[in-house]
């Protein structure tokens, strides 16, 4: 009888984990449509760049698998959350530059939560961070334009207000974008190359889900579902290209 009260309160502590510590929610984000071919980038303006690669480096617009899974979306809780403005978590994420490309290419962040910027290369970068407020004042993230000229350098920023995304480029190599998203909560994620994502810890609710993917944002403006978290969901995004 013991074994069976233990088995008992053992099945009962693990059916309330979702609401102890919240659901997760995983998915896949594919694309439907031919996607344009990728272009061969033209490093020969930086000879040490070029010299950084032993095959062709072509752009990085649609990353997608044999089975249509989409990489580089950003997927994230839209709205319906009750508390946002948690406290940013002390990890400082990290945007590289690596090869003269960002690494990254997509990313998330919080609000407030420091991001180090590093060049690896041997060669000049200079970040140039543009928020949405510097094209149509839409947030209150203050955009930069610093020089990294030294290898191994690393400077820290942050943004103060939510934003998808914060739009970076390298003025000395005008091939290297990257995207950050800024969110004021921490149930976002980023697809993996073959489309797939988990945002964990969710608490239960009635939540607006969104996957913002850079290239077809505007023609496919708010690729969106309502989805009801009461334990571990699922949800599937198709984006179609236009």
């Amino acid at each position: 009888m013991r074994v069976n009260h233990v088995l008992l309160a053992t099945i009962g502590l693990v059916a309330t984990l979702p609401a102890l510590f919240g659901a997760e929610i995983t998915g896949k984000v594919v694309v439907k449509g031919t996607p344009k071919a990728e272009l061969t980038i033209d490093m020969g303006a930086d000879p040490k760049c070029g010299a950084l690669h032993d095959k062709p480096v072509t752009t990085r617009h649609y990353v997608v698998d044999k089975d249509g899974g989409l990489a580089n979306v950003l997927v994230f809780i839209k709205s319906g959350l009750n508390e946002k403005n948690s406290p940013a978590p002390a990890t400082t994420p990290l945007l590289d530059q690596v090869g003269c490309e960002y690494t990254p290419y997509v990313m998330g962040v919080r609000t407030q939560q420091k991001l180090k910027i590093k060049n690896s290369d041997p060669t000049l970068h200079n970040v140039h961070a543009i928020p949405n407020s510097m094209r149509d004042k839409g947030t209150a993230n203050k955009g930069f334009n610093l020089a990294q000229p030294i290898k191994d350098m690393v400077t820290e920023k942050s943004f103060d207000a939510p934003e998808v995304a914060v739009k970076f480029k390298c003025d000395v190599h005008p091939w290297m974008f990257a995207y950050v998203g800024v969110f004021d909560h921490p149930f976002y994620a980023v697809t993996e190359k073959d489309g797939t994502f988990k945002i964990t810890g969710v608490p239960k609710g009635k939540y607006t889900l969104e996957a913002y993917h850079v290239k077809t944002h505007v023609a496919n403006p708010g690729v969106a579902q309502e989805i009801t978290v009461d334990g571990d969901a699922k949800a599937d995004f198709t984006i179609e290209l236009k």
